[in-house]
């Protein structure tokens, strides 16, 4: 368990337990046809919690009452959740795995689909009813050398920032030595010809800048990218520089989110998602 950019500005930290030091009921976030379980290795270290444990504390201390949560531990509450297959968790952490003893490929021929016509609706009937459009179209983002054409003249070339590397996940792992070794610097992809008329050489350093700010990645030249798009690694931050503010773990360096569109106005209008490509940016060397 590691402090991360994002611990670092908390006012608390609550040390969770880690995935050996709890036990593990999961079926893919509800969705999944099969169940996995595992028993937990090792008893918390020092003053580590499940999560299940925090929550059921704080509702408790808020009033929620036993009837919210009438279980103890996690592993009452996996107990629970698998009475509908008939097997126990001590069961289950003995196979591993559960399998559905049969498959319904077409649940649909019985119940139909989850809408209010019962039919697959390409025209949607909830977003109608939530005076939203219906059928699907198309929106230019809201910076684009089509929708913010000045904005181009400064800043001509295509973002995106969405870049996921491995042996990283997300932002885990950044501490990991071994993988640092395999992945040490934040690489952003360019079109050689691109590069060249920038002066930026395959490996260079290179500074990446929106409207919003600017981040440094090294430069790798792709000829499968188009010649008007770069395409930077997401997520970026250096366990190995200060934790304290303002440089908290050179969060600031090159992580893509410091170049992102996040006006409510930008946002999608039906999820709320923010957007981290098709950003207008420029490119020059560091």
């Amino acid at each position: 368990l590691w402090m991360t950019p994002s611990a670092q500005i908390a006012d608390y930290v609550l040390p969770g337990a880690s995935w050996m030091e709890r036990v593990m009921c999961s079926n893919m976030m509800d969705f999944g046809s099969l169940v996995i379980g595992g028993e937990q290795s090792i008893p918390p270290l020092g003053e580590r919690r499940d999560v299940y444990e925090f929550f059921h504390g704080l509702a408790l201390a808020v009033g929620q009452g036993e009837e919210y949560w009438p279980w103890k531990t996690l592993e009452e509450a996996s107990e629970y959740r698998l009475r509908p297959t008939g097997i126990s968790f001590d069961e289950l952490t003995e196979r591993m795995v559960l399998f559905p003893d049969e498959f319904d490929l077409q649940p649909w021929l019985k119940t139909g689909f989850p809408t209010p016509s019962g039919k697959v609706e390409l025209y949607s009937s909830i977003l109608e009813k939530l005076n939203y459009d219906p059928l699907p179209h198309y929106k230019e983002p809201p910076e684009s050398p089509i929708s913010t054409p000045k904005i181009a003249e400064e800043y001509p070339l295509i973002l995106n920032t969405g870049g996921t590397f491995m042996p990283m996940f997300k932002s885990e792992f950044m501490q990991i030595e071994l993988g640092r070794v395999k992945h040490p610097d934040p690489l952003m992809d360019i079109h050689p010809d691109t590069a060249q008329k920038l002066g930026i050489g395959d490996g260079d350093w290179a500074y990446i800048e929106t409207r919003r700010g600017r981040i440094k990645q090294k430069a790798r030249y792709n000829d499968g990218i188009l010649p008007n798009v770069v395409n930077c690694e997401a997520n970026w931050w250096f366990p190995e520089m200060s934790a304290n503010e303002p440089g908290l773990s050179g969060v600031w360096e090159s992580n893509a989110n410091v170049l992102t569109l996040d006006e409510p106005e930008a946002c999608d209008e039906l999820s709320g998602g923010w957007c981290n490509r098709a950003l207008l940016c420029k490119v020059y060397r560091a």
